[in-house]
């Protein structure tokens, strides 16, 4: 085991700790952030986590936090912990570059709102996290910044497209991030890299600006290292803006502090392989198998079920296509060059759409919606695996086969999560144990549209049966 650095312990210390630390005025907001920037230093050059720092702006940022708490003035959730920004996420005054050579050298004149709400709840803004070219697929590299390693395992993938913030995550660099998730982006990464992700509801954290601002497949969402720093991170995140048409009415602080679900009575669905739609490698639900005895031995009621989610590809694949033409149509007509392939595909795959594809795959979208919300009348919660796979060399862009099952293209491995995002329901990614190698193997816990409040008790109850996270010795 690597022996560790004298300012290591505050690095590793659950976000909720952190923030009580400081409130108390036990531990300096300078402290933490100059323990986080030496961990950063020492860290990063193997990881590749994050790909903007900005230092001397952090410094004065904690700073003025400290400040702030000495002079007795309110502070947020979030005070003095540092953040690190996906990097498709606009920071006023900050370089984001959507990992995308177009974007190399922009800096946006203002934050967009998840990074206004968490610089408000008094979150020091460290940098940026890496991610895939405009956010497209569950693998993080892109040409300006290369590919992101495994905190786990250096040359592993570390998911995506939040790939950048569940690597920075698992190796202490900062005890809170954010990030989006339309097929996977938050759960898929938080797997492979042994934390937490969580895919709100959509319009539980509001996007803004935004120019479909109806659209439901993307969410942006926290993630932490706990359930309790998912928590606190989303009530934060959470809450109602006007100039967002599908923004959901309760407020964030709501959020905060689940107490962790009775266990006794629960009633469980295990889908290992979501109703036999996707393949997966074996080991993946052999690890999570073992979960469910101890579930049984606390009370809860474990049967193998899984709502119908047989019209969720079409919903999925459809609707995603339309909203590629509809955000990266014109980049692609104009700069075909400067853009993957994957991306022109899809925005190819969305130009050729009908009217009708699209009212046919809405109308889907309603049956699937009625199906899930009569799934849950009957159980309290969905368990299943995150991943369909194992974390993969970072010089491959996206298993080609699973479970010795061809995949026709690079959306095919990351079905576990889409046909989970199709339904609107929230979900969490949980560490649900390791590989005998000790690779992570995330948990996928699943809850009824807009419960939230109930996904976190419940995946805070499982938290507490299988223990706490582990996190690589760096």
């Amino acid at each position: 085991m690597t022996s560790r650095a004298p300012d290591d312990d505050l690095c590793l210390r659950p976000a909720t700790e952190l923030a009580a630390l400081v409130r108390a005025k036990e531990v300096s907001a300078r402290e933490l952030i100059e323990a986080h920037l030496a961990r950063i230093e020492r860290i990063d050059p193997q990881v590749n986590a994050i790909v903007t720092l900005d230092a001397e702006g952090a410094r004065a940022a904690a700073d003025a936090a400290d400040a702030a708490l000495a002079a007795g003035e309110e502070v947020g959730p979030l005070h003095g912990l540092p953040v690190a920004h996906k990097d498709t996420h606009a920071t006023g005054g900050m370089r984001t570059t959507w990992g995308s050579p177009l974007h190399a050298d922009t800096v946006p004149a203002r934050d967009e709102l998840v990074v206004e709400r968490l610089r408000r709840a008094g979150a020091v803004r460290v940098g940026k996290t890496n991610v895939p070219e405009f956010a497209a697929g569950s693998h993080t590299f892109n040409p300006l910044f290369g590919a992101t390693h495994n905190p786990w395992r250096h040359g592993l993938s570390a998911g995506g497209s939040s790939g950048g913030a569940a690597a920075a995550l698992a190796a202490g660099l900062v005890p809170v991030a954010e990030g989006s998730d339309m097929g996977g982006s938050l759960r898929n990464p938080a797997a492979f890299c042994g934390v937490v992700g969580l895919r709100p509801s959509p319009g539980r954290v509001p996007t803004w600006p935004a120019g479909l601002g109806w659209a439901t497949l993307s969410v942006q969402g926290p993630m932490g290292r706990t359930v309790g720093d998912v928590a606190l991170t989303l009530s934060a995140m959470a809450g109602p803006d006007p100039r967002v048409p599908i923004a959901l009415s309760e407020d964030g602080a709501s959020f905060a502090a689940p107490r962790p679900a009775e266990l006794r009575g629960l009633r469980v669905a295990w889908a290992p392989d979501l109703g036999g739609l996707v393949p997966v490698e074996p080991v993946i639900p052999r690890v999570l198998a073992e979960l469910l005895p101890q579930l049984e031995a606390h009370g809860a009621v474990v049967e193998e079920a899984c709502p119908d989610l047989r019209e969720a590809d079409e919903v999925f694949g459809t609707l995603r296509a339309w909203l590629f033409e509809a955000t990266f149509g014109d980049v692609v007509r104009r700069s075909p060059e400067k853009v993957k392939e994957a991306i022109r595909r899809n925005a190819a795959r969305g130009a050729a759409l009908s009217g009708a594809d699209v009212a046919r795959a809405e109308l889907a979208h309603t049956r699937l919606h009625e199906q899930v919300v009569g799934f849950f009348d009957r159980y309290d919660v969905l368990l299943a695996p995150t991943t369909q796979v194992l974390p993969f060399p970072v010089e491959q862009e996206y298993p080609t086969e699973v479970a010795g099952v061809p995949q026709e293209d690079y959306l095919g491995w990351m079905r576990s999560c889409t046909l989970v995002s199709a339904t609107g329901c929230p979900a969490l990614s949980l560490p649900g144990g390791s590989t005998a190698d000790g690779l992570p193997v995330g948990l996928q816990v699943i809850a009824a549209p807009r419960a939230d409040l109930r996904l976190l008790e419940v995946a805070a109850a499982i938290e507490q049966v299988t223990g706490p996270a582990r996190l690589p010795s760096l």
